[in-house]
């Protein structure tokens, strides 16, 4: 238990933390040479600029791992989290609210299709806890 009260789950070994950290300097290369703008978030600071985050979820339990999420630039981001500050009901969202949530779906179906062609295993993650990110869990054999 954390000193917060929490439970914190154990993070993964050493050596598998180090497989995770090679695998996704791995994913960032493969990224940049296929022409979109990678770094590593959990390295770099994260969040710094629009292109793809790839980052280690240094946890055992829950699905720790390498995970690329695409990230609009902070205009746009900006813009859309104004207008849902704002506004309640979102069963008719406005066009730059859509336009945000279809370049995340774009773009994650673009980094899935880029990662799989590369050779790496891709599995989409839980929505609710990684965004639109890829689950990067290897290279094929």
């Amino acid at each position: 238990m954390s000193e917060h009260g929490f439970d914190v789950p154990p993070k993964a070994p050493p050596e598998v933390l180090a497989e995770w950290h090679d695998l996704a300097d791995r994913v960032c290369r493969e990224l940049t040479r296929a022409g979109l703008p990678a770094r590593r978030g959990d390295r770099e600071g994260g969040g710094a600029g629009a292109g793809v985050e790839v980052h280690v979820d240094p946890f055992a339990d829950g699905g720790g791992g390498v995970y690329a999420d695409w990230r609009t630039d902070e205009e746009l981001t900006t813009a859309v989290v104004a207008l849902m500050e704002e506004r309640a009901d979102f069963t008719d969202p406005p066009p730059l609210v859509r336009h945000h949530r279809n370049v995340h779906r774009f773009m994650g179906a673009a980094l899935w299709g880029i990662l799989d062609s590369a050779g790496f295993e891709v599995e989409v993650p839980d929505p609710h806890t990684y965004g639109t990110a890829a689950w990067v869990k290897g290279r094929r054999a």
